[in-house]
């Protein structure tokens, strides 16, 4: 007696594999697994009656939740010596199965990878069951196992954020942080290029995972990604904390942190005031730092106190630089646009902005931008805030927001993006 073809399914057969959620990893679940999901058909895929018979008590065994009964029954099947690859083929998926349901989990892992690597399951099932394998071994803290499940995943099927969550959660749960922050930038990377939106249990992850290794430059970056995409304000403060006592940053970038802080309502203290706009002097923007003293002193920081006779002589000395550079600008500009130095033009157009000219002063800012200056990064952020000090908020944000890699000033030039659309969106209710 022939046992039904796989042309012909009979219900007694396996109808699916079990699916299975992976404990802790939020919204992971599978569709249930078919058996004749095959990605070819064969003449010769028939169950013979000493298979089929062993597998058809299996099949009761494991409607009536009896899994260690159905588990003999698939054992008689296998030691059938003369069955059919189609017959093996079965015989592991009613052991998946079974196994499962007993909480057997290395035979349930075994039988996953016979059925994962045979040509006859489809691919879209081979991910499902990679994804249902990557859950059994996470749910019986098996992680090594559970992780190269889900990394053949996310090779084969691409970005996942159950699987992604899942892979990085293996590392974190075993503390291992260098694996978890490659496989995280892994992870970073396909879903940039998927454009999609990093999960955010990922990016807390990866954060612990720099910060266990000191590695304050990518933690900052991961914080940027999370105040970008999940501006909570606990994001914000770790962020501003980590960049304010970053040593490595340079004077320029420390110049336009203070300005972030500005921006957000935490810069506060007089001297810091002061250390702004003598940063800017030091750049060549003497007009940028009246215009942020004289902020300071509408917010009523400056000009008060014991210190208001020094605050009041540095400002009278930061005017007169700001007529100097205003007086010689013309001539400055005559030179910028000749010359190969990328620093001349950016200066000179930036001035022009703060001086009226906004227009021009763009124009020259983004010729100096195609003269290849020697850190093109800052050059953009430069850009992003003279569009912002010269009136064009949109233009400012849309630049901002073009921004998606790695470094200090990159960091910074999303984050400008957050607080202006933010502060937009608040303004507008």
């Amino acid at each position: 007696m022939m046992f039904p073809s796989l042309k012909q399914p009979r219900p007694w057969l396996l109808t699916a594999l079990i699916g299975l959620s992976a404990t802790g990893v939020a919204g992971l679940t599978h569709t249930p697994l078919t058996p004749f999901a095959f990605s070819t058909a064969y003449a010769e895929d028939e169950l013979g009656q000493e298979v089929g018979k062993p597998l058809q008590q299996a099949q009761a065994a494991l409607d009536a939740h009896h899994p260690a009964q159905a588990l003999e029954f698939i054992k008689r099947a296998d030691a059938v010596p003369t069955k059919t690859a189609y017959e093996s083929y079965v015989i592991a998926q009613m052991r998946a199965a079974a196994a499962s349901q007993a909480g057997d989990v290395p035979t349930a892992l075994k039988a996953y990878d016979v059925l994962i690597t045979n040509e006859r399951t489809a691919p879209a099932t081979r991910h499902q069951m990679l994804m249902a394998q990557a859950s059994l071994a996470y749910g019986a803290h098996d992680y090594p196992s559970a992780a190269r499940a889900a990394s053949r995943y996310l090779r084969e099927a691409g970005p996942n954020p159950a699987m992604q969550t899942l892979l990085l959660q293996c590392y974190y749960l075993q503390q291992d942080w260098k694996g978890l922050t490659e496989v995280g930038k892994a992870t970073l990377a396909a879903d940039q290029k998927a454009k999609l939106i990093p999960a955010e249990n990922q990016l807390q992850m990866l954060a612990t995972a720099y910060d266990k290794l000191h590695d304050i430059t990518n933690k900052t970056g991961i914080y940027v990604k999370l105040v970008k995409y999940y501006a909570r304000p606990q994001y914000w403060q770790m962020l501003i904390h980590d960049l304010t006592t970053d040593s490595t940053l340079t004077p320029r970038m420390v110049f336009n942190l203070q300005r972030l802080r500005l921006a957000t309502g935490l810069l506060t203290n007089p001297a810091e005031f002061q250390d702004m706009a003598e940063r800017a002097v030091q750049m060549g923007l003497p007009q940028l730092a009246l215009n942020l003293l004289d902020e300071g002193y509408n917010r009523h920081l400056l000009g008060t106190g014991p210190q208001a006779a020094a605050q009041a002589r540095f400002r009278a000395f930061v005017a007169q630089r700001a007529n100097e550079i205003r007086a010689a600008l013309p001539s400055a500009v005559e030179h910028a646009k000749t010359s190969p130095d990328a620093g001349l033009s950016l200066t000179a157009g930036y001035n022009l902005v703060l001086n009226g000219q906004v227009d021009q002063g763009i124009a020259l800012m983004q010729q100096g931008l195609a003269k290849h200056p020697h850190q093109p990064d800052l050059a953009r952020l430069t850009l992003g805030m003279a569009l912002l000090d010269g009136g064009k908020r949109t233009e400012a944000i849309a630049l901002f927001n073009s921004v998606d890699s790695d470094g200090a000033a990159d960091n910074l030039a999303q984050l400008w993006a957050v607080q202006l659309t933010s502060h937009a969106a608040s303004a507008g209710k």
